[in-house]
C-alpha cells in the first residue's frame, strides 16, 4: 500500500471534485426548500386556527424527533410502494430540506416574536392589510435578525449530506469511496474529503460568526 501517493491524488481529484458539486447542489436546493417551507410552517403556526397551528407543530415535532436517514429511507425507499417514485437525488433533496425547514421553522417564529409589539400596533393603527403588515413591516424586520442562524443550518446541511450516500446519492464522500475501491487505496481520497468538507465549512463558519456580530446576536 506505501505512503502518501500523490500521483494517485491527481487521479481521484476530478472524481472528488464532481461529488463536491453533488453536495453543493443537494446543499443548496435543500437550503432554498428549508427556507421556504420554514417560512411557510412558521406563519401557518401564527394563522390563529388552532387546528392548523396544532397540526403544524406535530409535524415539525414529528420531524425533528426522527433521524434523518431514516426519512431518506421513507422518501426512497417506501414512497414507490406508494407509487411515487424520486429519484436519488430529488428524495435527498426533498428529505433536507424537510427535515431542516423544521429547524428554520423554529428560527422564524423566534425572529418573528422578537419584532417589537409597537410595530405590530403601528401596522392595525395604519389599517395596513394583512399581507401588507407582514411583507412590509414584519419580515423585514425579523428575517435579518435569524440570518445567522439561518447560516449554520446551512452548514449542518452541508456536513450531512454524505448521509445522502445511503440512498444512492454520489456526494463527496461517496465519490471518495468509489475512489478508494478502485484501488484499494482510502488514506487519500477519506483525508481529500476531509479537508474539503474543512476548507468550505470553516470559512462559512466564521462568516457566520462575523454576521452573527453585526446584527447584534
Amino acid at each position: 500500500m506505501g505512503g502518501w501517493d500523490w500521483g494517485f491524488v491527481s487521479q481521484i481529484m476530478p472524481t472528488l471534485l464532481r461529488g463536491l458539486l453533488v453536495t453543493f447542489e443537494a446543499t443548496l436546493l435543500g437550503s432554498v426548500l428549508a427556507f421556504a417551507l420554514g417560512l411557510v410552517l412558521a406563519l401557518l403556526r401564527r394563522a390563529g386556527i388552532p387546528v392548523v397551528s396544532r397540526l403544524v407543530w406535530l409535524f415539525i415535532e414529528f420531524v425533528r424527533s426522527t433521524p434523518l436517514l431514516v426519512q431518506l429511507y421513507f422518501l426512497f425507499f417506501v414512497l414507490p410502494d406508494f407509487g411515487i417514485r424520486l429519484s436519488s437525488l430529488t428524495a435527498g433533496v426533498i428529505g433536507l430540506g424537510v427535515h431542516y425547514a423544521c429547524y428554520t421553522a423554529e428560527v422564524y417564529r423566534a425572529g418573528i416574536e422578537g419584532v417589537p409589539r409597537a410595530q405590530w400596533e403601528a401596522a392595525t393603527a395604519l389599517s395596513l392589510p394583512r399581507h401588507r403588515t407582514w411583507t412590509r413591516v414584519i419580515l423585514p424586520q425579523a428575517v435579518p435578525r435569524v440570518l445567522p442562524a439561518l447560516g449554520n443550518y446551512v452548514i449542518s446541511m452541508f456536513k450531512e449530506t454524505p448521509l445522502l450516500l445511503a440512498i444512492g446519492v454520489i456526494d463527496l464522500v461517496g465519490a471518495a469511496k468509489e475512489a478508494g475501491a478502485g484501488a484499494y487505496r482510502y488514506v487519500e481520497p477519506y483525508t481529500l474529503a476531509g479537508l474539503l468538507f474543512l476548507l468550505l465549512s470553516y470559512p462559512a463558519a466564521v462568516l457566520v460568526r462575523r454576521l452573527e456580530r453585526r446584527v447584534g446576536h
